[in-house]
């Protein structure tokens, strides 16, 4: 007698929730009422995962607003299997729209959802949950996969493999060894790369300096967790917000490679005529784009796309809403601008002559280097300017009058879905990754007022651009300096790298992933695994997929610019989950799938 067929999903938070959701619903139509074991491997709560748990610090919020926050497909989804609509997280939830929610409240949300989808597949179907690590996957192509469990004598034996494991850790590389060691040497502090709500910050003493690595969303949290979290509150509400401390507070020095932190939300509604999206960056420049036999080279081959697509989504905008800050019609701005070749003198004169403000003007160099060539005299000027800084992109970043920059979000948006196609070929680094979530994934407003207030508290100080993190052994002492203030250097006991850690293929700190790469999947430079775009099949060292294992999440080349999905935006990540959802079923459905592999394979 043949076992029943049997799937394992290796990750349960909001990508395996998602992909269960899309099983269930294309299931009827492509499997039946025949039998299935569907395994969840995670040793965190299905649904919310590690991520977004609900045990976790209510302090902590989620960063996009709550009417921006589905699980749920809708029409808009280019998808073959069935829309299953259902309520964002502000519906389901009965809070205000444009309220950004804590984590554990998404949390709940998620497990809400989780529940719904397992509870939508039919009898035939039987769910069991693992609270444990997957180790590793083993089998041959052609046969049953089993899949080491921690814990658990006796593997787990799979048709089929889906690996959803999200953002995973990271073991220290040789440059956090160096530093840990050299704090261990001295009895200072180091807390490497790590998701900051897990990290121990009892360590920080209060009223010391920190130099904290690091201005995104990892330094937000670790911004909450050592003033809010430690008994400070504020006072008064906008530019009057002031911060009112508790004592317990370290001094937290903060500096990168840009030397701000990632730009404000958006804090108003795109209304009107939107962007006509795509236009230069599309699907028939990217099957153009695939075509080309070879490797891709980012800058030279893809970068001058996006910047153009870009710059047509910011154009439009302000010619359909802000005609009076143009000087041409639309439609000569429009001819002209479609035939000058991308990034070059000839579509810079065309903007000039038609846009005369330059603050109306997009540069995507200047916001990605906004400190370079700034230099201040004196740490107090670098605080007063860096305030400046922040006030101004708050200013803007709430002003309708630069609405704009919304049309350039609706812009990567659209970008990013042509470079999933593209998958392996483009970004090996990561670089378009980090920029997109600099300029359209930062906190919400009411974090940066945070920080301005906290600044004016004392409590954060700005180190600038281009830091450089040296260690004293003389006096046992880390120092920090940046290029707005050359020769002046902050020291300090404690180091903490704020920003989540890379798990390239050297240093994962997951034994399955580890497991993978020694065993022959293809992988990117920066350790993502390589999948096809089409169904998310692993790929090996060949360029062949795997026919009985896939991945979707951002540990894949399949990731998307955005860990949640707004309505009515096309949802790659659901048009990815419904892919692979009935990829699999397709394969359990075929006979040639149910048949055992020899027991020794």
């Amino acid at each position: 007698m043949s076992p029943r067929p049997s799937i394992v999903i290796v990750g349960a938070g909001p990508r395996g929730t998602g992909f269960l959701e899309r099983l269930a619903a294309n299931l009827p139509e492509l499997y039946g009422d025949e039998p299935l074991d569907v395994h969840l491997v995670d040793p965190h709560p299905p649904g919310p995962g590690r991520i977004w748990r609900t045990e976790q610090s209510p302090l902590l919020w989620m960063n996009s607003q709550a009417e921006d926050v589905t699980m749920f497909t809708d029409e808009t989804v280019d998808l073959e299997g069935p829309v299953r609509p259902g309520p964002t997280l502000a519906e389901w939830a009965g809070i205000e729209g444009r309220t950004f929610p804590t984590r554990p409240q998404q949390g709940a949300y998620l497990r809400w959802v989780y529940e719904r989808a397992r509870d939508a597949l039919p009898a035939s179907v039987t769910v069991h949950e693992h609270r444990t690590t997957a180790l590793r996957v083993s089998g041959p192509r052609e046969g049953r996969q089993r899949v080491r469990l921690e814990g658990v004598s006796a593997p787990l034996l799979a048709d089929l493999v889906v690996l959803t494991v999200g953002h995973v850790g990271a073991e220290p590389d040789p440059e956090q060894r160096r530093l840990a060691g050299f704090a261990d040497r001295h009895g200072l502090v180091h807390l490497p790369p790590d998701f900051t709500a897990d990290a121990d910050l009892s360590a920080l003493p209060a009223g010391e300096p920190v130099l904290v690595r690091g201005f995104g969303l990892a330094f937000v949290d670790l911004m909450v967790l050592l003033t809010e979290g430690r008994g400070g509150r504020y006072e008064g509400e906008g530019d009057e917000l002031v911060y009112v401390p508790s004592g317990k507070e370290p001094v937290l020095h903060v500096g990168s490679r840009r030397g701000v932190p990632y730009h404000s939300k958006i804090g108003y509604v795109l209304d009107g005529e939107r962007p006509p999206l795509p236009r230069f960056f599309g699907p028939d420049q990217t099957d153009a784009l695939l075509r080309r036999a070879g490797p891709l080279d980012f800058r030279r081959d893809v970068w001058p796309l996006i910047d153009k697509e870009l710059g047509w989504a910011h154009y439009h905008r302000l010619f359909s809403t802000h005609p009076e800050r143009t000087s041409l019609d639309w439609s000569d701005f429009e001819k002209a601008y479609e035939e000058a070749p991308p990034r070059g003198a000839e579509l810079a004169a065309v903007v000039a002559a038609a846009v005369p403000d330059p603050a109306d003007r997009l540069d995507l160099d200047a916001l990605d280097h906004p400190l370079d060539g700034i230099r201040y005299d004196s740490a107090d000027a670098l605080q007063h300017g860096l305030r400046g800084y922040v006030t101004d992109d708050l200013t803007r970043r709430h002003d309708p009058a630069h609405s704009p920059d919304a049309a350039v979000f609706a812009g990567l948006l659209s970008v990013y879905g042509q470079l999933l196609r593209l998958g392996r070929r483009v970004d090996p680094d990561g670089w378009w990754h980090g920029f997109f979530s600099y300029l359209a994934s930062g906190p919400p407003g009411p974090r940066l007022r945070q920080l301005l207030a906290l600044s004016r508290a004392g409590v954060v100080r700005f180190l600038g651009p281009q830091v450089t993190v040296e260690t004293d052994e003389e006096r046992g002492l880390f120092r920090a300096a940046s290029a707005a203030l050359p020769g002046e250097w902050t020291e300090a006991r404690a180091l903490v790298e704020a920003r989540i850690p890379e798990p390239t293929p050297e240093h994962t700190a997951s034994p399955l992933l580890r497991a993978l790469y020694e065993e022959g999947a293809r992988v990117t430079p920066g350790g993502l695994l390589v999948v096809d775009p089409g169904d998310g099949r692993l790929l090996d060292h060949d360029g062949h997929p795997h026919p009985r294992r896939f991945a979707l999440g951002p540990h894949t080349t399949a990731r998307t610019g955005a860990g949640f999905t707004r309505p009515r935006t096309g949802g790659a990540g659901f048009r990815q989950n419904d892919a692979t959802a009935r990829a699999a079923l397709a394969l359990l459905r075929d006979r040639e799938c149910r048949r055992p592999a020899p027991l020794s394979a």
